[in-house]
């Protein structure tokens, strides 16, 4: 394992998630040269990756950022859930490794466009595009799902060494009707525990925070605070 440095700029900005908050991170040194020993211990420890920038919250006034990850192989989809694969069971499901091509940066650009207008990500660019989702540490992939050979959604996820890391999906927003969002989860969940790993990490959750609020549907899910993995309630 590499030796992991650490820093965190003095500086805040006003948070993305809660109005009136003001965030602030931890980072890892991005010149940093990281093996999957230390992508794992970092995940395990709260840190989230947006390209090669590895990072936790560490905001002055506030902790509502935890990071969450579900318990994949035991997962019981209720029946909403269940709805959702079964409508989705027409797509054509695929791991590769991560694309920069046209196909894929438009439907990204569609998808900030139409569904995250009022983000930090909007608006998208090539390059916003290949640094975030393109740019990593040689254990990302996109799991894709086409519908009669159409890019309807793609899932970017790292492979750790206790699990999946789902890092982002886009998708077509004129397939909403499906939950792609949810089923593309669901699905690497379900991968995530053929391959024996026991857990799916979903990136941050922010109690209070709406955007935030489709990750309670997913269950067991368990939360890091106070250092240590906890599971939440229902």
């Amino acid at each position: 394992m590499n030796k992991i440095l650490l820093f965190q700029p003095p500086e805040t900005h006003a948070c993305s998630y809660l109005p009136g908050q003001q965030s602030r991170s931890l980072y890892v040194d991005p010149r940093a040269q990281l093996d999957d020993e230390s992508l794992t211990l970092l995940s395990l420890n709260g840190f989230r990756r947006s390209g090669r920038l590895l990072y936790r919250p560490a905001c002055p006034e506030c902790n509502a950022c935890r990071a969450v990850r579900l318990r994949v192989k035991e997962m019981l989809p209720p029946r909403n859930q269940r709805r959702i694969i079964k409508k989705s069971q027409d797509l054509t499901l695929e791991v590769i490794p991560p694309d920069s091509g046209d196909e894929f940066y438009r439907l990204y650009e569609r998808y900030i466009n139409e569904r995250h207008a009022d983000g930090d990500m909007y608006p998208p660019g090539r390059a916003q595009y290949e640094d975030f989702l393109v740019s990593d540490y040689g254990s990302t992939r996109f799991l894709t799902a086409r519908l009669h050979g159409r890019l309807l959604a793609c899932m970017v996820f790292d492979i750790l060494g206790d699990g999946l890391s789902a890092v982002y999906c886009f998708y077509d927003p004129d397939e909403q009707h499906r939950s792609p969002g949810t089923f593309m989860i669901l699905t690497l969940s379900r991968i995530a525990a053929a391959l024996g790993l026991p857990y799916n990490y979903l990136g941050y959750y922010v109690h209070g925070s709406r955007k935030m609020e489709y990750k309670r549907q997913f269950f067991p899910l368990e939360e890091y605070s106070d250092n240590r993995w906890q599971l939440l309630s229902p």
